[in-house]
């Protein structure tokens, strides 16, 4: 995977952590806790993505070690941690293709996750918890 984006990045979240459990992180969560109502939706009472949601910003849906974005769907290989962080390895398919994909997550506070990557061009983004 070339470019880093936000279904990649939302495997972190689907971890765990010494701080937190894994069920701890299931759940929507969005890089703009503003846009959360514009982007997802519960239907049948599992969250699921609204028809424009990729209008807003970037946003992920967390079920164990599934992870969905608008356009691609990851599932956790393994995880282990370094520090402070979790690096977690995922294959990601957006369809066409299936990738590995590696980042590094870290809880940054309360219902807030840092994610980060190094390759191809060092990325970090926080993400909020929609509260759903």
């Amino acid at each position: 995977m070339k470019n880093l984006n936000p279904l990649a990045l939302l495997i972190l979240l689907a971890t765990q952590s010494a701080a937190a459990q894994a069920g701890d992180l299931n759940g929507a969560w969005s890089i703009d806790a503003t846009a959360c109502g514009s982007m997802f939706t519960k239907e049948n009472n599992k969250l699921a993505f609204k028809k424009d949601a990729d209008l807003y910003a970037g946003g992920l849906i967390v079920q164990g070690k599934q992870i969905s974005g608008t356009f691609q769907k990851c599932t956790v290989k393994s995880m282990h941690e370094d520090g402070p962080n979790v690096r977690v390895v995922a294959s990601c398919s957006d369809g066409v293709s299936i990738s590995d994909v590696t980042f590094d997550l870290k809880l940054s506070g309360e219902d807030k996750v840092t994610l980060s990557s190094k390759e191809p061009v060092p990325v970090e983004m926080v993400y909020a918890r929609c509260p759903m």
